[in-house]
């Protein structure tokens, strides 16, 4: 019984909290990217399309600060991504996690410079003073450049495990949904003869 109220709780949660075809159409800032954003296959629920969505979520999630629906509505066109699940991970940073994550980003960020500034070629240091990464990486997260490099870091791994788990889940979901699709012809043909 408390399987299925969980079960309940988490689909009621997500029917909630996923946003619709005419949510993102009435929506002011993607309407004049409508036409590429709400075509059927982006809306599809598919082994490909739920992982990829799940990963961008989650990479734009952590390094975007502001409009994260919106940036992860029309990247999601170019990776062929589900959008509302690209939309919903981005919820992963809210109030509750965001300061846990800029604190873990600022710590991985300065251990990441110090490694890279004990090496002799400093790749990351030298990338960073040859180009205009540093002032990229700033406004694109709002944070420092230690912050941000750190959340560019925490934005890739995280994207990279939880498309690993979403493809495992998936796959791991539709093994289940045929082993009882199975059980139940046993059980029918049981039944019959």
């Amino acid at each position: 019984m408390a399987n299925f109220r969980s079960k309940t709780f988490l689909s009621d949660w997500l029917r909630e909290n996923m946003p619709t075809r005419q949510q993102m159409e009435s929506n002011r800032f993607i309407r004049p990217f409508a036409h590429r954003v709400l075509r059927s296959e982006l809306w599809r629920f598919t082994r490909r399309s739920v992982p990829r969505g799940v990963a961008l979520g989650m990479l734009v999630g952590v390094i975007v600060p502001f409009a994260q629906i919106l940036f992860a509505a029309l990247l999601s066109t170019t990776v062929k991504a589900n959008v509302p699940v690209a939309a919903l991970t981005t919820f992963v940073t809210n109030p509750f996690t965001t300061p846990a994550i800029w604190v873990a980003a600022y710590w991985i960020g300065s251990w990441m410079l110090r490694v890279d500034a004990a090496t002799i070629v400093a790749p990351v240091n030298t990338a960073i003073e040859e180009t205009e990464l540093q002032q990229f990486l700033e406004w694109l997260t709002g944070a420092t450049m230690v912050t941000a490099f750190g959340l560019v870091i925490i934005a890739i791994v995280s994207a990279a495990i939880s498309y690993l788990m979403a493809v495992f889940l998936w796959r791991w979901w539709i093994a289940r949904k045929w082993t009882r699709r199975k059980a139940r012809r046993v059980e029918e043909a049981a039944v019959r003869g």
